[in-house]
């Protein structure tokens, strides 16, 4: 029985499909919505062609009216902007939680709700549960490919309007209800990388808008070789914390052949510092300290225990509050934590229930001295 219009946003994946998919199955009245997030080049918006086409396929197979909508430029000022300026800064940020928080669950809710929407639903996995005046944000029953990391800074208001079909399903059994169903994308390879990037060279797209300055790749490691110059970078901005591919090193005299990995980067002196050592005291942390907190619903309790991930693929790791207010939030982790990255997110859950999250803005990881290097 229908309860309103939901209004699904259908990116022509295979997710997004079958949300709508069970929705219409469980005799709710749904509409499709296709969103246009990023059309500046070529490559960009001959792929958002294809997705539209394959949405647009799926919405007449399963018999739902299918809308589209140009938001690319609200996703350049409430997104792309920050995403610039955060790498300018030396930070590496994530888009995609920026993504949801201004773009899907604010200007798609309110346009589909202009469109008559009583609710929106996403192919998020990802769960809601209404407790009392409140509303729950919870993990996908898949560990997998629970997504409530990504979800973590959406405003509990547009939770409550919001609902997350497969936040009960297995990828597997998502892909096998498209199957039988026939839908056409039910083969069709997940989307990877950064939302509005997709698959290209990152540093390629990120060089079309930020100028890099070269500056020296030092070694961190103690010793004969620490502050030595082994190679020169073309910008801070093409690399991150625990990055181990694409240092373009070579062997170093003095040294093994063990990988190479960035530890450090310092702006004042446009040094990118590498090490041998995957587990660096450089890259390794107890403290990290998060700004402009957001949290669904009442916010953690100072001094008391939590799970906390520092990055989408990481298991919950054991944390305490330690500091909790509307500006910033300290946690102190368990175990010592690897390359927690200024510009990421920490979210921070209790049990499967994910209360908010805060951007990563400083950790307790020692700061390598560049005047020692100096004389190194």
């Amino acid at each position: 029985m229908s309860r309103g219009r939901i209004i699904v946003g259908m990116s022509g994946g295979v997710d997004s499909s079958v949300a709508a998919l069970r929705l219409r199955d469980a005799g709710h009245e749904v509409e499709g919505l296709f969103m246009f997030n990023w059309g500046e080049d070529e490559a960009g918006r001959c792929q958002a062609a294809e997705d539209y086409e394959d949405a647009r396929a799926v919405a007449e197979l399963i018999g739902i009216p299918l809308h589209r909508a140009d938001f690319s430029s609200d996703y350049k000022q409430g997104v792309f902007q920050h995403f610039l300026t955060a790498y300018q800064a030396g930070r590496t940020p994530n888009p995609d939680v920026l993504c949801n928080r201004e773009i899907k669950f604010n200007v798609f809710l309110n346009h589909a709700q202009r469109l008559g929407a009583a609710r929106i639903a996403t192919g998020h996995y990802a769960r809601t549960r209404p407790v009392g005046d409140r509303q729950w944000l919870l993990r996908g029953v898949d560990d997998s490919k629970d997504q409530s990391y990504f979800l973590a800074a959406v405003p509990e208001a547009a939770l409550a309007r919001s609902l997350f079909p497969l936040g009960d399903m297995a990828k597997t059994d998502v892909r096998e209800r498209a199957r039988s169903a026939g839908l056409p994308v039910f083969d069709k390879p997940d989307s990877t990388g950064v939302c509005f990037i997709g698959e290209r060279d990152f540093a390629g797209f990120l060089g079309e808008y930020l100028s890099g300055r070269p500056g020296p790749v030092r070694v961190a490691d103690d010793g004969p070789l620490f502050g030595a110059v082994v190679g020169e970078h073309r910008g801070l901005i093409y690399h991150t914390l625990g990055q181990r591919r694409g240092l373009g090193l070579g062997g170093v005299r003095g040294a093994d052949e063990s990988p190479w990995y960035v530890v450090q980067k310092t702006l004042s002196s446009q040094t990118l510092w590498v090490s041998q050592d995957a587990t660096h005291p450089a890259l390794m942390s107890r403290k990290v300290e998060g700004i402009t907190p957001h949290w669904i619903g009442e916010p953690p309790d100072e001094g008391r225990e939590y799970g906390a991930q520092l990055r989408y693929r990481q298991a919950s790791q054991p944390c305490r509050v330690l500091r909790c207010d509307t500006e910033r939030v300290t946690l102190a982790f368990s175990h010592p934590q690897r390359a927690a990255t200024p510009g990421q997110y920490a979210v921070v859950y209790d049990g499967e229930r994910c209360l908010g999250a805060a951007e990563i803005a400083a950790t307790d990881a020692p700061v390598i001295s560049a005047d020692k290097a100096q004389t190194a």
